[in-house]
């Protein structure tokens, strides 16, 4: 099938070689045109614009950093809704606001095209093992259309229900990951406070029923020189997530008490300094509440 890629950042260098590999032709875009130069050596085609690469293609995916650079991308006289074919299909894979990926969704349905939300859990860890799982708010007819093409990047693939709900679990999802790292650095910091050696303590947490992938994974970047250069995910990144939790727990009337404290040791981390790296590194600020450093 021919397909559009859009956003060729860390999670789109990966996932566009996994189109490729599946036998389907991609034409991608992104705004600094330097990060396509490795999957251009691989094969993929570049367009000028998105809505070059939508003119090019039966389904085209995107996954950019806000709702704002969803739109910039999507909608204008240069967006995918410019150049997309009738009964195409627009999948955006990024974590936005549900109101806001259904506000673009009304405007490719007048286009008679369809907006699929399609967020990606996982990481760049994930992607590339080929565990990432993807989930999809939209139209099921189409959704049944691009189901073997979403195959190809992850074995787990959900149609959550209407358009925005995808987003909606998204933000969910990425909140219990938040939290969950959080309070593993917490329990780190507490074993180490009363004698346990780090090293000890992340074992003995991996081993317990409390492991999971996530921090399988993540967890061992608090050991001495493990903490990656290119973070999987910064501070920054994942406070942008957390806002997101906090403003639909807001507008719902939801309770998220521990998003509010994750987003704290967040604050905490900026304040620090150490907002460059992955945000497992909460931890540090633990230790330092603690006396430890």
């Amino acid at each position: 099938m021919d397909l559009g890629f859009i956003g060729l950042g860390a999670m789109g260098q990966l996932i566009v070689p996994r189109l490729m590999a599946a036998g389907h032709a991609v034409t991608g875009w992104n705004r600094s045109r330097d990060k396509a130069d490795d999957l251009i050596a691989q094969g993929m085609r570049w367009a000028d614009t998105p809505r070059a690469v939508a003119a090019k293609s039966e389904i085209v995916f995107s996954i950019v950093t806000d709702a704002k650079a969803v739109r910039a991308c999507a909608l204008g006289p240069d967006g995918v809704v410019a150049g997309i074919k009738r009964g195409g299909i627009y999948i955006d894979m990024s974590t936005i606001e549900p109101d806001e990926s259904r506000a673009i969704a009304a405007e490719f349905d007048k286009a008679g095209a369809v907006m699929l939300d399609g967020p990606l859990s996982g990481s760049p860890v994930t992607v590339k093992a080929g565990q990432a799982s993807v989930m999809i708010g939209g139209d099921e007819a189409a959704f049944e259309r691009a189901r073997p093409v979403l195959l190809a990047i992850g074995p787990k693939v959900t149609r959550i229900g209407s358009n925005g709900l995808a987003c909606q679990m998204k933000i969910a999802v990425n909140l219990l990951l938040m939290v969950e790292v959080i309070a593993f650095g917490e329990a780190v910091a507490l074993a180490e406070k009363g004698g346990v050696s780090r090293e000890s303590a992340v074992d003995a947490i991996l081993k317990s029923v409390a492991a999971s992938p996530v921090l399988g994974y993540r967890g061992p970047f608090i050991l001495e020189g493990k903490m990656p250069e290119v973070p999987l995910a910064d501070v920054t990144l994942q406070q942008k997530d957390m806002m997101l939790a906090l403003n639909l727990g807001r507008r719902l009337g939801s309770p998220v008490p521990l998003a509010a404290a994750a987003n704290e040791m967040m604050n905490a981390c900026r304040g620090l300094g150490i907002d460059g790296n992955d945000f497992v590194v909460a931890h540090q600020v633990y230790r330092r509440l603690g006396g430890q450093e």
